[in-house]
């Protein structure tokens, strides 16, 4: 960006006086020119007591005297600092010359260079005149804008500018010579146009700010009324700057005509309407002639009366009948429009689109907001939000048009260096939006799917704007906001907030740092509670609990860095002491596809002995909060569920794998039977290793604490093999059942079948497990970065490799039961096989039958709780997942009449009298679904899922909130 200095260097009358010798002496000429410095303006250059300004002007001065005083005819000591502005640095100065010419350009080069030797990174001068470009007065939207640059100074070739952009003849504009036509002129037109030309080798530059009008915005609306004797009050509105008037006076009682708004008292007369509808048409017109070719220069209204039955017929919308919708001018000072929908019953309902007009006069101006109007512009938004601030806190029109503003600033204030004065008028518009009694109206605003990202841009317009603040020491109190910025070199430690709310500290950092921070003592009535899971506007079950502390970390004013930060620890006291399971959490802006939300990543909560705080720490900055719920997700239920029926399920799946080893050699006399008891103890065995991986990986994290990504990584990488393997040798029982049923199998062997049972039940979920890997450990996103080990959700949606093959899986297992059912009765299953194998067939259906929708179940319970915080889903998910490996030994196993008599039969043989200690504990596990248990018993605050489960979220940005 660029810096702009004007400098004047003024001299003395240009009358000549006799000398002695009676020689008369030269005139003396005046010459402006401007200076470019290649950094950000300062806005206290625009205060000449400023230091900043008397240091500038001191120093370009002095550069002025040592370039041009081997210049013959210069006047010593006669430049003279006139003003600094955005863009460039502007000198104005005199120099006494004895001759018609004079080349300024070696002067100029040494000027340049001497000021780029002591720090000011100068570019270019020119000779400037800010002159008269315009040649039509004021200059109004779709007219034709006529510019003429005519300086004597103005020779040769010329180029035309725009805001420094340099114009080419187009449909748009039309360059001839030194006139410039922009056609169809919009406001966005408006700017800094410039004819540029050469003289004496110094360029020349003529210019002036040409504003083209907003459009005059005239809102009317129709109206039907009742057939009566009467008279009707309405409005037609206008841009302040215009004058508008009634087409016809006498419609509406006389001769009106005003700046903004006017009123039309218009009579109704039965007689007119007694037998048929009446209408009378007329128009709301600008006053100003010489704009009524153009279209927006007025807009008709009809009047309608009618006899005719309506449901609704309540002034002010008139009538209509249900779900019709009629328009209305909003109230004096307002802009917009109020929409009624006719309701049953009679009642017209109201939407206001309403915008106080001071405010909206204020947007048109931002429209084309320039950096040097920052300053007085703030201090205006300041002066009409704290004076107007009980009509603005209940029109969300008005609040979300403020949001809007200070966007703009934000944006435009990007090319400058603020001061204290600024930040002070601009936290005061704050507290106005941040009152209790606008929260009702920003949940509105929350709450619409069109302008749920307003609050989130005002949260980044606020860091953005803060972040401008130049590099001294500020502490600015407003009513509901305290900024502080200061700079430390190695730790940092404060109390912040109106009320000392929030205790920042940081450890350390390298090198000297400037450090904001701003606490946003009410912000909990404007940003929502929405995060990755839980994105309505107002979840009944979590609040923002505590100041919403923005911390901004810099090396200077132009370069933001948080590098050196490795951790920040965060004290906030709670607002209200009654809620419980804090989460610390920060504002990501690019959550929830750019609405932002709030996310926990990087941030946990720390163990205090101080009631009535929580305290976090965060690897981050920016704005933080807590969040905090009124409700409890930990159930002893689900505890007591959850360790009973894993503890089942282990034993069982033991049970079932020395049952098997028993009975192996009498079971396995044909093919069939042989490939059904491969099949249900590699289906055993892959749930039991699985099993004893999640032990493992549930005590590599601890709540809230940063995934240890080594460990934790080969824990999730057997965990997801395993699971898989289930799925898979499910499948293949399944495949077995339906090539023995509908297909001749006599052809294949028992060599070839165990090949394709391995390379199916292991070989595939090995496949998806490792590309699963190498596409998602690279980036850091295989596992979520705290809590719990199991495959990410948010970053990288690994989780679906895991989800879409089981899912897959349970839907052709259902596929393939319908077709071996209808193919069973319709030929029956002993029409081609052995009895021995019919035996086998039918176990076969049965076990796919009943484990595969109660394995699909399971997991589409597990996907139910990432979705909903109901204690009654996640309860009937616990008990179907923590039961699996019962439910493989009943279903497999025990309800084989063959399976009990040769169990019976090896037992009478070998006496074994100890048989019982099969069924000895192998203590308490978890099962394949207690990744989503555990994960929600840990986050309950959020009644969501995190990193652990199917979701978890990024961050980029740090505004800090407890709850």
């Amino acid at each position: 960006m660029l810096l702009i200095l004007i400098i004047v260097l003024c001299t003395f009358s240009s009358t000549s006086t006799l000398a002695p010798t009676t020689a008369i002496q030269p005139a003396v000429a005046t010459r402006r020119l401007s200076l470019t410095i290649n950094q950000l303006f300062d806005v206290t250059l625009n205060d000449p007591s400023s230091v900043t300004y008397i240091k500038y002007a001191t120093d370009i001065l002095n550069t002025i005297e040592e370039s041009y005083r081997a210049i013959d005819g210069y006047l010593k000591n006669s430049a003279t600092v006139t003003q600094f502005r955005p863009g460039s640095v502007i000198a104005d100065y005199s120099i006494k010359i004895t001759t018609s010419t004079i080349n300024l350009a070696p002067a100029n080069e040494n000027l340049v260079t001497s000021l780029n030797k002591v720090g000011y990174a100068a570019s270019s001068i020119n000779e400037i005149k800010e002159g008269k470009l315009n040649v039509q007065g004021n200059i109004y939207p779709l007219q034709n804008m006529n510019l003429l640059c005519n300086d004597d100074k103005i020779v040769g070739s010329i180029t035309w500018t725009k805001d420094g952009t340099t114009l080419t003849n187009s449909q748009k504009y039309i360059i001839d010579y030194n006139s410039l036509t922009v056609n169809n002129v919009k406001p966005s037109d408006s700017g800094q146009y410039a004819c540029n030309s050469n003289v004496d080798s110094v360029p020349y530059v003529m210019w002036q700010n040409i504003k083209v009008q907003p459009y005059p915005d005239i809102q009317v609306s129709n109206y039907t009324l009742k057939c009566e004797d009467t008279t009707f009050n309405f409005n037609c509105c206008a841009d302040s700057s215009y004058s508008i008037q009634w087409s016809d006076p006498s419609l509406c009682g006389g001769s009106i005509q005003a700046m903004g708004c006017i009123t039309c008292n218009y009579a109704v007369i039965k007689q007119n309407c007694i037998s048929n509808d009446y209408k009378d048409q007329f128009h709301c017109q600008l006053s100003n002639k010489d704009l009524s070719s153009f279209q927006y220069s007025s807009q008709a209204i009809l009047i309608t009366t009618t006899n005719k039955a309506y449901t609704c017929t309540e002034d002010p919308f008139g009538l209509g009948n249900v779900g019709d919708k009629n328009n209305i001018s909003c109230p004096v000072n307002m802009t917009g429009y109020i929409t009624g929908t006719c309701q049953q019953g009679g009642k017209w309902s109201e939407d206001h689109h309403c915008v106080l007009s001071v405010i909206q006069n204020l947007k048109n101006i931002a429209e084309n907001l320039a950096p040097v109007d920052i300053p007085q512009f703030v201090a205006n938004l300041s002066s009409v939000a704290t004076s107007n601030a009980p009509v603005i806190i209940d029109s969300p029109s008005t609040v979300l048009t403020i949001v809007d503003l200070v966007t703009t600033i934000a944006n435009v204030s990007q090319s400058l260096i603020i001061n204290q004065t600024i930040m002070t008028n601009f936290l005061s518009t704050l507290d106005v939006i941040a009152s209790q009694g606008a929260k009702s109206t920003c949940t509105t605003l929350n709450s619409n799917s069109t302008n749920k990202k307003a609050i989130s841009d005002l949260l980044k317009s606020i860091e953005s704007f803060a972040s401008r603040l130049s590099n001294n020491m500020f502490d600015i109190n407003s009513s509901t906001i305290q900024l502080q910025k200061s700079n430390f070199t190695q730790s940092f430690i404060g109390t912040f907030g109106i009320n000392l709310t929030t205790h920042i500290d940081i450890p350390y950092t390298s090198g000297l740092t400037f450090i904001t921070t701003i606490v946003l003592t009410t912000f909990d009535n404007v940003l929502p509670t929405r995060s990755a899971t839980i994105n309505d506007s107002v979840p009944t079950n979590v609040v923002i609990n505590g100041a919403v502390t923005a911390i901004i970390i810099n090396d200077t004013v132009n370069s933001t860095v948080s590098s050196g930060i490795q951790n920040i620890s965060l004290i906030f006291d709670e607002n209200q002491t009654t809620l419980s399971n804090p989460q610390c959490v920060f504002w990501n802006f690019n959550l929830l596809d750019g609405i932002g939300g709030w996310d926990s990543t990087g941030c946990e909560v720390s163990p205090l002995n101080q009631t009535d705080k929580v305290g976090c720490t965060c690897n981050h900055t920016t704005s933080f909060s807590i969040l905090m719920s009124p409700y409890n997700v930990e159930s002893l239920a689900l505890t007591f569920i959850t360790y009973i029926g894993v503890g089942i399920s282990m034993v069982s799946l033991v049970l079932c794998l020395i049952i098997e080893g028993i009975i192996w050699k009498p079971m396995t006399r044909n093919e069939t039977s042989y490939m059904r008891h491969v099949s249900i103890i590699n289906i055993a065995l892959s749930l039991l290793i699985a099993d004893i991986c999640f032990i493992i990986a549930a005590n590599i994290v601890k709540d809230g604490q940063p995934t240890p990504v080594g460990p934790c990584s080969a824990a999730t990488f057997f965990m997801h093999f395993f699971y898989l393997a289930l799925f898979f040798w499910m499948l293949f029982s399944a495949l077995l059942l339906f090539y023995r049923t509908i297909m001749v199998f006599s052809g294949v062997s028992k060599c070839k079948m165990m090949t394709i049972a391995f390379s199916l039940g292991y070989g595939a979920p090995l496949l998806i497990a490792v590309i699963t890997v190498a596409s998602t450990a690279g980036g850091g996103g295989y596992v979520p970065k705290q809590n719990a080990c199991w495959l990410n959700w948010d970053q990288t949606k690994a989780l679906l490799a895991f989800v879409i093959p089981a899912l897959t899986i349970v839907a052709i297992n259902f596929l393939i039961m319908i077709v071996v059912l209808y193919k069973m009765l319709r030929r029956g299953v002993g029409a081609t096989t052995q009895p021995d194998e019919t035996h086998a067939i039918l176990v076969i259906a049965r076990c796919v039958a009943i484990l595969t929708p109660l394995f699909g179940l399971t997991w589409g319970f597990g996907i139910g709780t990432l979705v909903s915080p109901a204690l009654g889903i996640q309860i009937v998910f616990a008990l179907f997942n923590s039961l699996q490996g019962f439910f493989i030994l009943v279903f497999g196993t025990l309800l084989d009449s063959k399976i009990r008599e040769a169990l019976a039969g090896r037992l009478r043989l070998v006496n074994i009298s100890s048989n019982h200690t099969t069924s000895t504990s192998t203590g308490p596990s978890f099962s394949s679904g207690l990744t989503f248990i555990q994960r929600f018993r840990r986050r309950n605050v959020y009644h969501m899922s995190d990193g652990s489960g199917f979701t978890a979220a990024s961050s980029n940005s740090d505004t800090f909130a407890n709850a």
